[in-house]
């Protein structure tokens, strides 16, 4: 209609001014314009006005001179010049100017850009300065303030905040330091301020009781006091998120609207006979409820994308099995794609004994899988007598065909790239189901931005008789009582993981730190009474999976390694975990190694051992570590700790590119805006509605600068 037809030709207008490049503001020009690219990434002024300030500078208050002490801060003071001096000469050349405002006097001094200031500066004029005053002589000067004409209508005449920017030694060499940045926005906003156009409906302005948004720019570069920064704040965290969200629910609408899945409506004889005769424990309620959510999702006809994120040992890999049974009962094949060979070999140890027991073939497809081997499985991949295959990324080799792929399960998906992943998509000809499966839980407000085009199912709950693991932390002043309490286990007829750390920065040092404590641990428990096994990613694979058996079937009583068995390794007999050095950890590593024990009904432990120095961060990931098993819980810390693009690695991937939210502080900003976003949706799929003509356009724009996040699973 025309009332939509004129907003978003309007609309059109002002982002192709915004997307002006930076070089024609008034102030830049070519020279500037290239280092402020170099050195902020900043090309258009639309990417000025979203370099928002990092902090603010009260500058409410006016001080007298006759009030000024010792060790005060910046502070604000308005005078008269009187007796500009340029003294000495070379080098030491100087500029003397005296602040009078009625109450007594202030020295004013510059060391630098000493002719500059000069022309700049008038005898008998009013002044605004600002600046750190010190004391000298008995009296006060500020070395280098800011210093501008006192002007009635002034933004620090009034008394406001000032805006601080990030800026470098580069930028500050072009006059580009903060207040350089703060002129240039200021130019900017007195240009488009009067045409940014409003993008949020009337209504939700209304129901979140926000500000316009041109009253948002002007008070986020140039606030007027904190309540006015404040309300500005919350308007472009909650449009930045709203758009976001909005993006994300819209593309899942569109593949569950656009991309045809297979139906799989059949609940048939392998399920039920796996179900009633060969379940190895009663489900929990939340394995129960995740089985419900991927049926339900199999049987509309449109496909799945779905992600299960569970603690280590909640039970996935079951319910993963219990969704590929439907696939079969329904004739079609699925397949389960892990990380590492490991991981996959751990899973078809675990997988194979249910599949046999209820007549389902079964086959694992690695790189290291021989040539004779692969043939057979290729063959009746595509002739479909197998109907599961388990392996890595193998499976996703053009030469794997199968004859109906209905279900394709990817472990560990933070491993994998989206464009790994959608090769699943070509392997048959109606998109497979996706099911997406995580050890490492994953906050929920990271999981509502990094997932929010997927269906999330959470598996909050341990089978019955799982012993909570217990956690300390000991200094390695406390080695000996630990090696004791090494021996005390093994008596018992336990095993131990020992770990060291493996950062890529420094393999050798890692590698020798690993050597050294073999050879330690082969002193301090000597055959024939403790064997022990040594596994670090510099091994061949077949030595590796040698001493993992090894230690997996009994023979040896300690795995020394490195984090290579920080996934896949089963073995319930296992009840101590050592971490050495676990101050060189994350959080979610951590928790992902303590994992490995606590899988038989014996109590189990993890020891984090330390130095004795550590950072204030390293100690609060220790003191988390040890009091809680929760990986929910141990997600959230780590994203205060850590960011939330260090725990994804989004950053790298422009997933999380926002300009002013903060995942971490803003979680009930971004609940809202996801809240809203869905009824809007839901409302008003197409944003048809005249009332949503700037949001539709807006969203447009978006959907054209972003990747494909539909194929994310």
């Amino acid at each position: 209609n025309v009332e939509n037809t004129n907003a978003c030709s309007f609309l059109s207008n002002m982002n192709h001014m915004l997307d002006t490049p930076i070089a024609y503001l008034k102030g830049v020009g070519p020279q500037r314009a290239e280092v402020l690219g170099k050195e902020l990434n900043i090309f258009t002024y639309q990417q000025l006005l979203h370099f928002f300030p990092f902090r603010y500078i009260d500058r409410s208050k006016f001080y007298r001179t006759n009030e000024l002490v010792p060790d005060m801060p910046n502070i604000q003071l308005k005078g008269t010049i009187r007796g500009v001096q340029e003294l000495g000469e070379g080098r030491k050349k100087r500029l003397k100017a005296t602040l009078y405002d009625g109450h007594g006097t202030l020295e004013l001094v510059w060391f630098k850009g000493v002719t500059w200031v000069k022309s700049g500066l008038h005898e008998g004029q009013e002044y605004l300065v600002f600046g750190k005053p010190t004391a000298f002589n008995g009296k006060y000067n500020i070395a280098h303030p800011e210093i501008e004409l006192f002007d009635q209508q002034s933004v620090y005449a009034k008394g406001a905040l000032q805006p601080v920017y990030h800026s470098t030694e580069k930028l500050s060499r072009k006059g580009l330091n903060s207040k350089g940045i703060e002129k240039l926005v200021k130019t900017l906003l007195d240009e488009v301020l009067p045409i940014i156009p409003e993008v949020l409906s009337v209504a939700l302005l209304s129901q979140n009781k926000l500000i316009d948004r041109k009253t948002a720019y002007s008070q986020i570069h140039f606030p007027a006091n904190i309540t006015s920064l404040k309300k500005a704040q919350v308007r472009l965290k909650y449009e930045e998120l709203l758009f976001l969200q909005m993006l994300l629910v819209k593309q899942k609408l569109l593949v569950k609207q656009h991309v045809k899945g297979l139906k799989f409506d059949k609940l048939g004889e392998n399920f039920m006979n796996f179900y009633d005769n060969h379940l190895p424990f009663e489900l929990t309620g939340a394995q129960k409820r995740v089985v419900r959510e991927v049926r339900r999702d199999m049987n509309t006809g449109a496909q799945m994308n779905r992600l299960v994120q569970g603690d280590v040992g909640s039970g996935k890999t079951l319910v993963a099995f219990l969704a590929m049974l439907v696939a079969i009962d329904n004739d079609y094949q699925a397949c389960l794609m892990a990380p590492t060979e490991i991981l996959a070999t751990q899973h078809m140890a675990s997988l194979k004994p249910y599949a046999d027991a209820i007549g389902v073939s079964m086959e694992l497809l690695t790189g290291s899988t021989k040539a004779k081997t692969r043939r057979p499985i290729h063959a009746a991949l595509e002739d479909g007598s197998l109907q599961i295959l388990i392996g890595t990324h193998a499976l996703l080799e053009d030469k794997v065909q199968f004859k109906q792929l209905g279900l394709a399960i990817v472990d560990e998906q933070h491993r994998f790239g989206v464009a790994q992943r959608a090769k699943f998509w070509k392997k048959n000809n109606t998109p497979p189901h996706m099911l997406v499966m995580t050890a490492t839980p994953i906050p929920r407000t990271l999981a509502m931005t990094v997932y929010g085009d997927l269906d999330v199912s959470v598996i909050d709950e341990m089978p019955p008789g799982r012993k909570s693991i217990k956690t300390t932390h000991r200094y390695d002043s406390h080695r000996l009582a630990v090696f004791g309490f090494i021996k005390d286990e093994i008596k018992k007829g336990r095993q131990i993981y020992i770990v060291y750390p493996l950062i890529q920065e420094s393999e050798a040092l890692d590698y020798k730190d690993l050597m050294d404590g073999y050879e330690s641990m082969t002193r301090r428990f000597p055959l024939p009474q403790y064997a022990v096994s040594i596994v670090h990613g510099k091994m061949k694979p077949e030595d590796k999976d040698y001493e993992m058996n090894q230690f997996a079937s009994g023979k040896t009583n300690i795995m020394v390694a490195t984090t290579v068995i920080e996934v896949g390794v089963n073995v319930p007999n296992a009840s101590v975990m050592v971490i050495e050095s676990a101050e060189r950890f994350g959080l979610s590593q951590l928790h992902q190694l303590r994992g490995r024990v606590g899988r038989g009904a014996d109590q189990s432990y993890c020891i984090l051992m330390s130095g004795n120095k550590l950072s204030k961060e390293a100690r609060e990931r220790l003191s988390t570590m040890v009091a809680t098993n929760d990986g929910f819980l141990i997600s959230e810390a780590d994203l205060k700790l850590r960011g939330p693009g260090d725990i994804m690695g989004t950053q790298q991937s422009g997933i999380i590119d926002l300009k002013i939210a903060d995942l971490v502080k803003d979680g009930a900003i971004l609940a809202k805006a996801r809240e809203d976003a869905i009824q809007l949706l839901d409302e008003d799929p197409n944003l048809a509605n005249p009332s949503h003509a700037s949001m539709h356009h807006h969203l447009n724009k978006m959907f054209k600068k972003r990747a494909n996040w539909s194929r994310i699973a």
